[in-house]
C-alpha cells in the first residue's frame, strides 16, 4: 500500500523568526537539488500546548496539515497529526524513559508503526552535556517489523536544515514532515 502523498525525499529549512520556529519544506529533485515548495511551518514558542500547522504558503491562507499535542504541559502525551480536512492520518510521540540516553519517538499511521532513535549514542550523550550547536543530529526510524520507515539528517548549516528519506512508500509526506519538524521543534534545536 502507498501513502496518499508518498514523496521519497525533501529538505526542511528552519527560518529566522523571532517569537516562531518556522520551518520550509521542501522538495527534492532528483539530483538532489532543491524542488517545489510543498509547506511552509510555523510554531510559537514557548505555547502551552504544541501545535504545528503547515500552509501552502507564507501567505497562511490555506492550511493543509498540522500536528498538535493531545494534552496541555504533559511530556508524554504524544502529538496527533491532522490533514486538511482535520482527518487524523498519524500520531508521534517521545518515549522520555527511553530518551535519557539517546532520544526515542514512536510513530503510528495507516498501515505501520515503528520507533525513531538518534543514530549515535555518542552524539546523544554529547547534546545532553554541551551545548553545541553544530552538532550534526540524525534519527532513523525503523517499523515494527524491522525494515526502515524513515530518516532524518541534520546538515551542517548555521540554520537548521534537515534532509528526510522516507524509505516506506506506506509513510505519508505529511507525516514525515511533521515528524521531522517536530523532531527540531520539540527538541528545541
Amino acid at each position: 500500500m502507498t501513502a496518499e502523498m508518498f514523496l521519497p525525499r525533501f529538505f526542511i529549512k528552519q527560518k529566522l523568526a523571532m517569537t516562531t520556529n518556522r520551518y520550509e519544506i521542501v522538495a527534492a529533485n532528483p539530483d538532489g537539488s532543491e524542488g517545489q515548495s510543498m509547506a511552509v511551518a510555523q510554531q510559537k514558542r514557548l505555547a502551552f500546548k504544541e501545535e504545528v500547522t503547515f500552509y501552502t504558503d507564507d501567505s497562511k491562507s490555506r492550511a493543509v496539515f498540522s500536528f498538535k499535542a493531545r494534552k496541555k504541559l504533559d511530556l508524554n502525551a504524544g502529538y496527533d497529526i491532522f490533514d486538511e480536512q482535520h482527518q487524523q492520518i498519524g500520531f508521534f510521540k517521545k518515549d522520555f524513559g527511553a530518551s535519557l540516553l539517546r532520544s526515542t519517538f514512536h510513530v503510528e499511521g495507516p498501515g505501520f508503526s515503528g520507533t525513531g532513535q538518534e543514530r549515535s549514542q555518542g552524539v546523544a550523550l554529547l547534546r545532553r552535556f554541551t551545548d553545541l550547536p553544530f552538532l550534526t543530529v540524525h534519527f532513523d526510524f525503523t517499523s515494527s517489523e524491522g525494515t526502515p520507515l524513515m530518516s532524518s539528517e541534520r546538515q551542517f548549516k548555521l540554520r537548521d536544515r534537515y534532509t528526510v528519506d522516507v524509505h516506506d512508500p506506506r509513510v505519508d509526506f505529511r507525516v514525515a514532515a511533521a515528524i521531522g519538524v517536530g523532531l527540531d521543534a520539540l527538541m528545541q534545536r
